[in-house]
C-alpha cells in the first residue's frame, strides 16, 4: 500500500509537454507509481478537476533558511529555491548546509555563492564604488571555489550594489563558475533604465569563461523606456551564436531593495529619472507610505536596511519577457516580518498561472508548467527534481487552473503577504507542506549540495 495518492487529476508530463487524467502514488518520499488504474494508499486525495504538477523550483529567491518566507513561498507552489542570489549568500557554505540539514526546512535548498556583497565584503572590499585589488580578487576566487567545493550550485554577481565591481572580478568569478560546470547568475548593472551595456558586458564575460549565464529577475532589470524587445534581441542573437544564456523573471515590474544600496543613491535615482512619490516604505515603522524627499533622507540616514518598492517599468514587457523559452518564473522573495514586503513573495507563481495561462493565454498550461519545473532542474542540473516519474522525489504541487490566483497587493494598499487561492496541496519529498491550502509547518526540505 502507498503512502498518499493523488487520485483523478491532471498530470502534467513536462518532457512531453502534455498532460491526461491519472492517478499519482507516492510511497517513501518517492513517486512510486503513475497510473489510470487504482493506487490504493493510506491517504487518498481526490484531485478530480485539479492540475498535479512536479513542485515548482523557483531559480531567484533571498530565502536562505529563512522560515517566514518559506512558509510563503510553500503556499504558491514553490518545493525547492535557488538562494544565495545577487551576490549575497553565506561563504562558508559547508556551515550553511550542515546547519540547515539539522535544523530543517521546509523547501529544498540550493545555493550560489554570492560575491558583490559576501566575497567582496571577506576580503575587506567595504566601498561598492572600488575595484577590487589583484590579491583580493584572487582570494575572491579561492572562497568561491571553496564554496563550489562544499556542494554551491553556482556563483551569483550584483553589480548594480557593487558598481565599482571591476571586470577582471567579474572573469575571476565566471571561470570559477565554469570550471565546475555551474552557473553564473548576474544581476546587471543599473546606469539608466535604457542602457543595454549591462548585458554585453556579461554576455562577453559569459563568451570569455565559456560558463552558463543567468540574467536575474530580467524584468526589473529592462522593463521600461521602450528597453524590453531590443534587450530580448541581445538574448537572442547571444543564443543563436552558441552562448549558454538564460533568464528568470518575475511578474512584477516594481522591484525592491535596500534604500542604503547603490541602487538607491541620489546619482542613480536622478540618472533614472525616478521620482520618490513612486516609491513606497515595503519594511519598517513607515510601512505603506509613499517616500518624499525628507523620508528618503530620514530612511537613508535612520533607518538604512528599510526596504523600498520603486513604482516603473511597463505591465506588458512582463509578458513578452515571460514568453521567451529560456525565460523561467522567479520570485526575488526574501524574508520580512508579517505585514510587510513586496507581493512576489506571496503571490509570484499564482499570478504567473492567472496571467499566462488563463487570461492572457500567451502560453499552454503544459508550457507554464515546464518552465516552472523542469526548465529550472534542467538549467541548475538538479538531480531527481522538475519531473512526475517513477523514482523521482515527491515534490508535487496540485493547483486549479480556473481559480487560481494571488491576493497579495502592495503594502500602500493591502496585505503583501496575503496567501493565494487555488493551490491546496503542496508536497515536499513526501510530506504534505500544504493541505487542503493549510500550511502544516513541516521540515522535510532538504539541502542539494553539488
Amino acid at each position: 500500500m502507498y503512502d498518499v495518492t493523488f487520485e483523478n487529476g491532471l498530470v502534467i508530463d513536462v518532457r512531453g509537454k502534455t498532460s491526461r487524467i491519472a492517478n499519482v502514488a507516492v510511497k517513501n518520499g518517492v513517486i512510486a507509481e503513475i497510473s489510470a488504474r487504482e493506487l490504493p494508499a493510506k491517504r487518498t486525495i481526490d484531485a478530480s478537476g485539479l492540475v498535479v504538477a512536479p513542485g515548482f523550483i523557483d531559480p531567484h529567491s533571498h530565502l536562505d533558511g529563512m522560515p517566514y518566507a518559506g512558509q510563503l513561498s510553500a503556499l504558491q507552489g514553490i518545493t525547492t529555491i535557488v538562494g544565495g542570489n545577487c551576490g549575497l549568500s553565506p561563504v562558508d557554505m559547508a556551515a550553511f548546509f550542515d546547519e540547515q540539514d539539522k535544523r530543517g526546512y521546509v523547501l529544498n535548498q540550493l545555493m550560489c555563492v554570492g560575491h558583490s556583497f559576501s566575497l567582496r565584503r571577506h576580503v575587506s572590499v567595504t566601498d561598492h564604488d572600488a575595484h577590487a585589488g589583484a590579491a583580493q580578487t584572487d582570494a575572491m576566487a579561492r572562497l568561491a571555489r571553496k564554496a563550489l567545493d562544499d556542494g554551491a550550485c553556482g556563483v551569483s554577481l550584483g553589480l548594480d550594489y557593487a558598481p565599482g565591481t571591476s571586470l577582471a572580478e567579474i572573469d575571476a568569478m565566471a571561470q570559477a563558475a565554469a570550471e565546475y560546470g555551474r552557473v553564473l547568475s548576474v544581476h546587471t548593472r543599473l546606469f539608466t533604465q535604457n542602457d543595454l551595456y549591462s548585458l554585453y558586458e556579461m554576455l562577453a564575460a559569459s563568451k570569455r569563461a565559456n560558463v552558463r549565464l543567468l540574467f536575474s529577475h530580467f524584468v526589473y532589470q529592462y522593463s521600461g523606456f521602450g528597453t524590453m524587445e531590443p534587450a530580448i534581441d541581445v538574448i537572442n542573437t547571444a543564443r543563436e551564436s552558441g552562448l549558454d544564456v538564460w533568464t528568470d523573471t518575475g511578474m512584477y515590474t516594481d522591484w525592491a531593495t535596500g534604500i542604503s544600496t547603490a541602487t538607491f543613491d541620489e546619482q542613480t535615482i536622478k540618472d533614472n529619472s525616478l521620482r520618490f512619490g513612486d516609491m513606497v516604505v515595503a519594511t519598517g515603522k513607515y510601512t505603506g507610505q509613499r517616500l518624499n524627499r525628507d523620508l528618503y533622507m530620514l530612511l537613508r540616514k535612520k533607518y538604512p536596511d528599510t526596504s523600498v518598492i520603486c513604482f516603473t517599468g511597463w505591465a506588458e514587457e512582463i509578458y513578452a519577457a515571460m514568453k521567451q523559452p529560456y525565460a523561467m518564473p522567479s520570485t526575488d522573495a526574501a524574508e520580512y516580518a508579517k505585514g510587510e514586503g513586496h507581493p512576489q513573495i506571496a503571490g509570484s507563481f499564482p499570478k504567473y498561472l492567472r496571467e499566462m495561462v488563463r487570461e492572457q493565454k500567451l502560453i499552454s498550461l503544459e508550457e507554464a508548467v515546464y518552465k516552472a519545473t523542469l526548465l529550472p532542474a534542467e538549467v541548475f542540473k538538479i538531480p531527481q527534481r522538475g519531473v512526475l516519474e517513477e523514482g523521482y522525489a515527491a515534490d508535487i504541487t496540485v493547483f486549479d487552473i480556473n481559480t487560481v490566483a494571488e491576493l497579495a497587493a502592495m503594502p500602500d494598499i493591502g496585505e503583501p503577504d496575503a496567501p493565494p487561492r487555488g493551490i491546496p496541496y503542496v508536497m515536499v519529498n513526501g510530506e504534505l507542506a500544504v493541505d487542503s491550502g493549510e500550511y502544516m509547518h513541516t521540515l522535510s526540505g532538504r539541502t542539494i549540495r553539488y
